[in-house]
């Protein structure tokens, strides 16, 4: 079996040769549609998740599992793909990508018994790629993570908080007796967990992610010291891969305080 660290520079080069040649010069001139669940499909996200599969799979033929196939596909991937499996979000944040807002990303994960054991985020706009592979550091272009030191209190906290999947209650305390300094909801799932590796956000909520959503950043947050769990304060591995929610922190003890105001 492949160690994850030989291939990890691979991965970054290849994103960052399907941001280069598919992604970038499809911003702001490519055309969209609503897929069956209303969020938007361009060519380039189609584009891109081909080849991306042909890059990693010239780097280990590992089955790979793309958010664009059919969820029967997906589904045949995670049955399969045990030994090893890579999975894709060829452009996360496409609402952003259409509309000329330069936060989205590309994110790949190698994923063995269900774990993420490599993960690589590449921000083709700002050209940083965040990486990890398990039990050996985060880091962004080179440089281990967090890149700032975190504040020690959930008050001094910069929050990524996306409101869309949880409940009136929930989100009328974090709007009106919200715990943090401030918050940002930046519409791109794979990134927001790198800025809170990076410490450029320090605590997160997230109301229901899928696999690719989470597959690549839970691990780089993971290897730059933070934690997370589920929102009724589960093991974050406890539910189901196709849909999990989010509380997470740069350090476990502000994910700690986190849980302790939301009451888990």
């Amino acid at each position: 079996m492949t160690d994850p660290g030989l291939l990890v520079e691979q991965v970054i080069a290849a994103c960052r040769a399907v941001g280069r040649q598919e992604v970038m010069p499809r911003y702001l001139k490519v055309a969209h549609q609503r897929k069956l669940d209303g969020s938007l499909l361009t060519e380039a996200d189609l584009a891109a998740q081909v080849a991306l599969f042909k890059h990693l799979q010239a780097i280990a033929p590992y089955p790979v599992m793309g958010e664009e196939m059919t969820e029967a596909e997906q589904q045949d991937v995670w049955e399969l793909g045990k030994e090893g499996f890579w999975c894709v979000d060829p452009i996360d944040g496409t609402s952003n990508f259409v509309n000329g807002l330069p936060f989205f990303a590309i994110s790949v994960a190698l994923v063995r018994n269900g774990k993420s054991v490599l993960g690589v985020v590449y921000d083709p706009g700002a050209d940083e790629a965040f990486s990890a592979v398990e039990g050996r550091g985060a880091f962004m272009n080179g440089e281990r993570l967090p890149l700032k030191t975190p504040p020690d209190e959930l008050s001094r906290c910069m929050a990524g908080i996306e409101l869309k999947r949880i409940d009136r209650t929930l989100a009328g305390r974090l709007a009106y007796e919200h715990p943090f300094s401030s918050q940002r909801n930046l519409g791109a799932s794979t990134l927001d967990w790198c800025y809170i590796a990076a410490g450029r956000m320090h605590i997160y909520l997230h109301g229901g992610q899928k696999l690719w959503d989470y597959a690549a950043g839970c691990l780089i947050l993971k290897e730059a010291g933070g934690a997370a769990c589920a929102l009724n304060g589960a093991e974050f591995t406890s539910a189901s891969p196709w849909c999990r929610s989010v509380l997470a922190a740069l350090t476990p003890d502000l994910l700690r305080q986190w849980k302790t105001w939301i009451g888990v």
